[in-house]
């Protein structure tokens, strides 16, 4: 849709759409080419062979072409596995800050089928990301593979059976790549890729906590780990890649609670922030350096933030929703401005508040009401 005459334009259709999938949603444009990716599942979905967690992958249009689809993430589910290539599905597809690479959260189909069988193997989330380093080709299997454009791995490493009080992680998931170039390290080195991600632990009670964990990504990821095998086995998932660092960065009481949210980073790198009740129990956004050490409340409201946020592209503001109202809080200050009235619990705004990449606009998503029905639209405010 053209944000200032609102003619929109479609850029692709699904082929043998039924109630079973294989559909498609979750579109991002990227921050340097004219491509919008986005989520699709497996071609050949069907009531034996719905849309699933494991059964959905990256696609990509480029708006010139519209129409003709780019297989990103390569998929193979049948051994001999292929390097370079997943097993499952990809989901919640994250450009990095300069376009080249991407993020997502990822399901292995192979453990999932296991999974039904042998209770020793859980069907877990984790994060993976894919880079243009080169083609991957896989065996023919029907509609069940494909080749994709990048190289593919997973880099959050998930156990089964996390131990009480470590810092082992049995579910890896809304992650962000931190800063715009990455980040500066305690040493002063700098650290070009890395990625910020929810994960659950378990406390000394073996409670479920949700916690931020950083993953330092190195430039090739094409190299197994001593020991491990990059594209998995039939009873292991893919493992990451040697040269990735996984570590832990807040030990809260509580852990990161609210709506579900995707975390988010300033453009220097230098903060994460996430959402966790206050002393009061109210829902606020705080932010942790990738650094570690004591995380910083940025929101102070008498009521709970309601969705996802986003820094504006100068690190000064940051936008989200509460209140049923599109707020902004000054970083500096923590000066909360609403910007919007008090909608209806009916037509408040829903999802998240993205800036534009020139920071004079904010776009986010109303229902309205239209023949006894509710639709889902875009809005936009714009700097005066």
């Amino acid at each position: 849709v053209h944000v200032k005459t609102g003619e929109t334009k479609p850029l692709y259709h699904t082929k043998n759409q039924t109630q079973y999938g294989p559909g498609a949603g979750a579109a991002t444009f990227s921050p340097e080419a004219g491509r919008v990716l986005f989520l699709r599942g497996i071609r050949n979905a069907d009531k034996d062979r719905p849309y699933d967690l494991t059964r959905r992958t990256g696609i990509a249009i480029d708006i010139s072409y519209p129409g003709q689809e780019i297989f990103l993430d390569a998929r193979n589910i049948v051994p001999p596995f292929t390097s370079g290539a997943l097993r499952g599905g990809t989901h919640a597809h994250s450009w990095s800050g300069d376009g080249k690479w991407i993020s997502c959260t990822y399901n292995d189909y192979v453990l999932q089928q296991l999974s039904k069988t042998d209770s020793s193997i859980k069907d877990l989330r984790t994060v993976a990301v894919m880079a243009p380093l080169s083609q991957v080709k896989v065996p023919e299997y029907g509609s069940e593979n494909n080749d994709g454009e990048m190289f593919s791995v997973v880099v959050a490493k998930v156990t089964a059976f996390p131990r009480p009080g470590s810092d082992d992680v049995d579910r890896a998931f809304d992650e962000t790549w931190i800063g715009t170039k990455g980040y500066e390290k305690k040493s002063g080195a700098w650290q070009q890729r890395a990625i910020a991600f929810q994960g659950n632990v378990k406390d000394v009670n073996g409670k479920t906590k949700t916690e931020i964990f950083v993953v330092d990504i190195p430039d090739d990821i094409t190299k197994p780990a001593p020991g491990e095998v990059l594209e998995g086995t039939p009873r292991t998932m893919p493992s990451p890649p040697a040269g990735t660092s996984q570590r832990r960065i807040t030990y809260s009481k509580q852990g990161v609670h609210g709506p579900r949210h995707w975390l988010r980073s300033t453009s220097d790198g230098k903060l994460i922030a996430f959402l966790a009740r206050d002393d009061k129990g109210i829902v606020q956004i705080f932010c942790a350096s990738p650094n570690g050490g004591e995380t910083k409340q940025l929101t102070f409201n008498d009521f709970p933030v309601q969705s996802t946020f986003n820094f504006s592209p100068d690190d000064m503001l940051i936008a989200y929703i509460a209140d049923n109202s599109i707020f902004i809080n000054e970083l500096k200050t923590n000066k909360a401005t609403r910007i919007t009235k008090k909608f209806s619990d009916a037509e408040a705004p829903v999802n998240g508040v993205v800036w534009s990449h020139d920071g004079k606009s904010l776009a986010y998503n109303r229902y309205i009401p239209h023949n006894g029905k509710m639709f889902l639209q875009i809005f936009l405010l714009t700097e005066k």
